[in-house]
């Protein structure tokens, strides 16, 4: 839109250079009603109650020290209407505590003042009061911005004090440093009064140029353009006319507006020619109210627009860039989208979905899988790792907990909606991600304490083409290398190439509170919802919420990015307990979190005073990083009301610095205390105007959140399913998933060893470059007796996605490779929910090995003691190592999503302590100890095996040979020293131990 200018002169130029300020809003008839009726009851309540008290009752007090005789008197009718009077004067003096705080704080401009204890609505009577008096007056511009949406927004309920420093939003996201300059400047508007009000009965004369300046952050939201379109132009959408008269034009400050969202305190921004209010300036005459000052930088502002036609706005067309891997529309994001690099090497820098078509098919086959998961790549990660970490737990528990050695336990398979969830985990999942995404921050923080600087306030990072964006509140000077600076000064950027030089480092997480939010073309948000200095609200509908809200929880319970952490969740999320027991806490409502929160909020400001800490962030690089400054995350999805609201914006207006954040959901989209505002539409779709967010929003619906949690409740090793299970427990213990015919007659088609070097017997060798390929998908099936989904192969054999078409030819040659059965059934199947299967004539010798152990202990081996042996004795020797030894570098990466890692060796062990009394039963001491020596080479950590051990030499009698056991025992356990278990067990065995270590020593 071009500048608007003076009929009378050329198009290049304003009519008049003088800057002059707009005429003001014109009070109404009603405002001069409102204020005297706002005046006479002012009186009435601070004037006519104590007059009229005093003069129909008096002093209601007694007029000596209380005595017995005294409490002795009857009880009469002045008594209680003395008793009412005191309460009453009590009440008085509240509320008229709460006029003078509130005509103190309408004086000052510093918005709402601190609450009067106790006060509730006589604080918020005062405030009506005094706002509608006051609103006639010169001072009401200062007191509210907006009157007639008290208590609706942040300002008024921020102290200045406290989040100043949090409040200085960064460029593009979320706001950009502050000017101290520019405040300055500004304070000399300050009696321009009703500055959100519509502009009414303007003198202006047609053509007249109009400009406005940009206001400081103190006591209020940064401002935006969409704050100042929707005030002045009546749309806040109209903030691109804005942007395009002013775009690339110089400032008082020297630098210029290159994005729609990058604008600081002190600008001068040009206006359409109907804009209206009264933080405007216009250029006819004279301006006796605006400084000298003020009046050159309009000025020479207004001479920049001479040369630019029109501020810019023909230069670069419609702002549509080019960056990496999308396109960015400058004139039309209200957010700072970082630029992005080519990706090298053709490699994604995150897994949003492995295999191509990612939308809700079926791929060929019967059904697809749950997208949220499988396009929520972090998220997925964490629980996925979560979830094997549970299931290890529950083997170790259970292994720990048997009597005689364990008796098979197996985790269930899930099945459903469970599995369907565990397949998207596994295709969606990138644990690099996360890995890199933690060592690039830990990394950061040990750089910067090296060079003894503070970790500068993140408010987002940004994941793109595999690099990641740091968004700082305010510029923090050069980052320390490998990183570097990005678009701006409020931008750090680390290349995935150099975050994968990042080694572990002893340092605690530096920004544990990013979550992700969702994705903006190419590149993913992740918010750090503990820097938000205020409350984050979240409007929309309950379910669409509730998933948000879900999503939310489940990353910052599960994410590899933080050490400890509190989250705590109110109204929702009942059920998500089981994925992080020690994290998440529900409180029953929101009374209970406010008393509990203004708790935490003195206790952290009292932490970080006494030890003498700005913030967390500071707290995080110091002696106790890794014992105080944990955040704590709010998750509040029923929306506070009235004075719950602003008890909860008091205590979110420091929480930044003391690292608690609060998320909140609203029904209506306005909520007292709100910083940042956002919308989750019914589409899917993230909004959040005011940071100019449009996000493909990340969510856990919540029957796919019932999936998950089942996969977690099953694991649970104190579930049924995960119990502790031994010969005498009483529980039927588990059989493995497949069973083999260990019988001679149950020789297989194909035999494939996996437990040592990989062996194949039964088929011929593939082509030399795709054998590597074969065997790899050949083994994941083996592990997965009960069928592979065939995205979840695609994504375990290529992590970094492929095509549908190299995904089925590879099924396919497969499938030949593997032949078919002697009635021309193909030995790779795919069952009735599409996923694939092998043949019972396909096995592999941990499938005999299971199965060797089930007969031994729970079949034929259970009631025949020769059989037994000769079983446990035969598995045994099929352990030739650990599982896949000779496997190539790079390739097998899946396993680490397995728990066999942790089964092979535990079944090993029942092995091994199986045979070792079998042998011991018939006083075969040495016998027993070769089967635990042997055992011991592939569990060699294994404290069951190592006091069987010890029993078994103490049996042969040699006590040398005990005490050389002993000693190697010692040397393995290391700084950790002999478990207590194992350390009873020698001073009954050996009592002489440690005497004997020391003179050996």
């Amino acid at each position: 839109m071009a500048r608007t200018t003076s009929s009378s002169t050329g198009p290049s130029a304003p009519r008049n250079r003088t800057p002059q300020p707009l005429p003001r809003r014109r009070r109404t008839f009603g405002d001069f009603v409102k204020a005297f009726f706002a005046f006479v009851a002012l009186v009435a309540l601070v004037v006519g109650v104590p007059g009229a008290l005093a003069y129909a009752v008096g002093w209601p007090l007694p007029g000596g020290s209380p005595s017995l005789d005294w409490l002795q008197q009857e009880i009469t009718v002045g008594t209680f209407i003395n008793v009412l009077t005191v309460v009453v004067w009590l009440a008085w003096a509240q509320f008229t505590a709460c006029v003078l705080v509130e005509v103190k704080a309408a004086l000052s401009g510093v918005g709402m003042p601190n609450r009067i204890p106790g006060a509730g609505g006589s604080q918020l009577l005062a405030r009506q009061l005094v706002a509608a008096l006051l609103l006639v007056g010169a001072t009401a511009a200062s007191f509210a911005p907006g009157l007639s949406q008290f208590g609706q927004s942040l300002e008024g309920n921020q102290k200045p004090a406290s989040a100043a420093s949090a409040q200085q939003t960064p460029g593009g996201l979320f706001g950009q440093e502050q000017a101290g300059s520019a405040a300055n400047a500004i304070a000399e508007q300050a009696d321009q009064a009703a500055a959100h009000a519509e502009g009414g009965g303007s003198n202006k004369k047609d053509g007249d140029t109009k400009y406005y300046r940009i206001q400081p952050p103190e006591g209020r939201h940064h401002d935006s353009m969409w704050e100042i379109a929707e005030r002045h132009l009546g749309d806040g959408r109209r903030y691109k006319e804005i942007y395009q008269l002013n775009k690339d034009r110089e400032q008082p400050d020297g630098s210029r507006l290159s994005e729609a969202s990058l604008i600081r305190p002190g600008w001068i921004m040009e206006m359409p020619a109907d804009a209206h209010g009264g933080e405007l300036v216009e250029m006819p005459d004279e301006a006796p109210e605006i400084s000298q000052d003020v009046k050159e930088q309009i000025s020479d502002y207004a001479k920049s627009g001479d040369h630019k036609e029109g501020g810019g706005a023909k230069e670069q067309g419609g702002g549509q860039e080019q960056g990496g891997g999308g396109s960015v529309d400058r004139d039309t994001a209200h957010i700072t989208i970082p630029e992005q690099r080519p990706s090298e090497g053709g490699g994604q820098g995150q897994q949003e979905a492995p295999v191509a078509g990612s939308g809700n098919d079926s791929e060929g086959f019967s059904f697809g899988l749950p997208e949220a998961l499988i396009g929520a790549p972090l998220l997925a990660a964490g629980l996925l790792g979560a979830l094997g970490r549970r299931r290890r737990h529950a083997l170790w528990q259970s292994a720990m907990g048997a009597v005689g050695g364990r008796r098979g336990m197996e985790p269930p398979t899930p099945t459903g909606g469970a599995a369907a969830a565990q397949d998207a985990l596994l295709v969606g999942a990138d644990p690099d991600g996360v890995r890199l995404l933690d060592l690039s921050l830990r990394g950061l923080a040990a750089s910067l304490a090296e060079e003894s600087r503070a970790l500068p306030t993140v408010y987002a990072a940004w994941l793109s083409n595999g690099d990641l964006h740091l968004q700082l509140a305010q510029p923090a000077g050069r980052p320390p290398a490998p990183w570097q600076l990005g678009q701006d000064q409020t931008f750090w950027m680390l290349a995935r190439t150099d975050a994968e030089r990042y080694e572990d480092v002893d340092t605690a997480a530096p920004y544990p509170g990013l979550v992700s939010l969702g994705t903006l073309d190419d590149s993913r948000l992740l918010l750090n919802l503990e820097a938000v200095p205020g409350v984050v609200s979240l409007s929309g509908r309950e379910a669409d919420r509730a998933a948000v809200f879900a999503s939310v929880a489940a990353e910052l319970a599960t994410n590899g990015w933080s050490d400890r952490m509190t989250i705590t969740l109110v109204g929702f999320g009942q059920d998500l307990t089981p994925l992080a027991p020690n994290r998440l806490r529900h409180l029953d409502d929101i009374e209970a979190l406010i008393e509990t929160m203004e708790a935490e909020t003195r206790q952290r400001r009292g932490a970080l005073g006494a030890a003498g800490h700005d913030s967390v962030l500071t707290g995080r690089t110091g002696p106790a990083q890794h014992t105080r400054w944990a955040p704590h995350l709010v998750l509040l999805a029923a929306e506070p009301t009235g004075d719950d609201a602003v008890k909860l914006a008091e205590l979110a207006a420091d929480a930044g610095r003391l690292g608690i954040g609060y998320l909140v959901g609203t029904e209506s989209g306005d909520l007292p205390g709100a910083a940042w505002e956002m919308e989750i539409t019914r589409e899917g779709k993230l909004l959040a105007p005011l940071l100019g967010l449009e996000l493909e929003a990340q969510t856990l619906p919540e029957a796919l959140q019932r999936s998950v949690v089942e996969l977690f409740v099953e694991a649970d090793p104190g579930d049924g399913a995960g119990g502790s299970g031994s010969a005498g427990s009483g529980r039927a213990a588990t059989a493995p998933p497949f069973l083999v015919d260990v019988t001679e007659q149950g020789r297989p088609a194909v035999y494939a060893r996996l437990v040592g070097t990989y062996e194949i017997i039964g088929l011929d060798t593939p082509d030399g470059e795709r054998s590597p390929l074969m065997h790899e998908a050949l083994a994941l099936l083996l592990l997965h007796r009960e069928g592979v989904h065939p995205r979840v192969l695609a994504s375990a054999l290529w992590p970094r996605g492929v095509t549908e078409d190299v995904r089925d030819a590879l099924v396919d040659r497969l499938r030949e490779w593997l032949g078919t059965e002697p009635d021309g059934s193909p030995r790779l199947r795919t069952d009735q929910s599409g996923r694939l299967t092998l043949a019972k004539s396909v096995v592999s010798d941990l499938d005999v090995l299971r199965s060797l152990y089930h007969e031994a202990t729970q079949g034929r081996g259970a009631n025949s003691r020769a059989v037994r042996g000769r079983m446990l004795t035969d598995a045994l020797v099929l352990v030739r190592g650990p599982l896949l030894a000779d496997r190539p570098q790079g390739r097998y990466g899946w396993l680490t999503h397995e728990i066999i890692d942790a089964q092979l060796p535990l079944l090993v062990a029942d092995i091994g302590l199986a045979l070792s009394e079998f042998h011991l039963e018939k006083g075969r001491a040495a016998k027993a100890i070769e089967a635990l020596n042997a055992a011991l080479g592939s569990a060699p950590g294994d404290e069951r095996l190592w006091n069987e051990l010890l029993r078994a030499t103490h049996a042969t009698g040699d006590s040398a040979r005990l005490q050389a056991v002993a000693a190697d025992l010692v040397a393995r356990s290391g700084a950790r020293g002999v478990p207590p278990r194992t350390e009873a067990l020698l001073d009954e065995l050996l009592p002489a131990w440690r005497s004997g270590l020391t003179a050996a020593s």
